[in-house]
């Protein structure tokens, strides 16, 4: 059982669907109940609204069975925040969920003090039956790529905000000068920027630190999805 944001929902039920699995995807909340005994594992991968997140998160909680793994995206909050919302906190597990990571060869997980090991290796396992490594990573907002990736793509606004180079020549000059598949700004049009500006607006909001500034071109692009500069 798959609920979130899109693209991410798609995206997982796709690469799930290929491995093998049956998808109930984007169930409505009121159907939960009589779909839950047919769930071995369910994905919650909303990012950009909590309230979406947590009436998600509870309604799982809910209906599914007390030893159904319920993994979440935790890069906009901690897999304990989240759980503080929920009655059985031990099976809850992060993941490093944005769009296009999925594509990845590795998939970071992230339990909380709560999380059992038990629930921990059910998604390691479910990983593997998508032929991905997992990475096991400490429950904290951003995670670990996401985190990076993020500033990276904040960096690169804040230059062609200044005007050091067009979208285009950046891209250009990282792929070349440090080999990246994708410059920056194509990856924040790949991942979206509204994704972006979530995962750094929780890690300003979590760490309060000037170096999670947020670019305000980050900012208008996610607000109003038009990127001026173009990439």
């Amino acid at each position: 059982m798959i609920l979130g944001d899109d693209p991410l929902v798609r995206e997982y039920a796709d690469v799930a669907a290929a491995a093998g699995y049956e998808i109930l995807l984007q169930p409505k909340i009121k159907n939960l109940k009589s779909q839950a005994e047919q769930v071995s594992i369910a994905l919650e991968l909303t990012n950009i609204d909590p309230a979406v997140k947590r009436s998600n998160l509870t309604a799982l909680d809910k209906v599914l069975p007390e030893t159904t793994a319920i993994l979440t995206s935790s890069v906009t909050m901690t897999v304990l925040d989240q759980s503080s919302w929920l009655g059985m906190k031990h099976r809850v597990v992060g993941i490093a969920a944005l769009p296009t990571f999925i594509a990845h060869e590795v998939a970071e997980i992230a339990p909380s003090i709560h999380t059992l090991q038990s629930s921990v290796e059910v998604a390691r396992n479910f990983f593997l039956s998508l032929k991905k490594e997992t990475a096991v990573v400490q429950d904290r907002v951003g995670m670990v790529l996401p985190r990076i990736l993020c500033q990276i793509i904040n960096e690169a606004l804040f230059a062609v905000q200044q005007g050091v180079a067009s979208p285009k020549e950046i891209d250009v000059a990282m792929k070349l000068g440090m080999n990246y598949p994708l410059g920056p700004l194509e990856w924040g049009e790949k991942i979206g920027f509204d994704q972006v500006y979530a995962v750094l607006d929780s890690l300003q909001r979590d760490l309060r630190e000037k170096r999670y500034r947020i670019c305000p071109l980050l900012k208008e692009i996610a607000t109003t999805g038009n990127f001026w500069g173009g990439v």
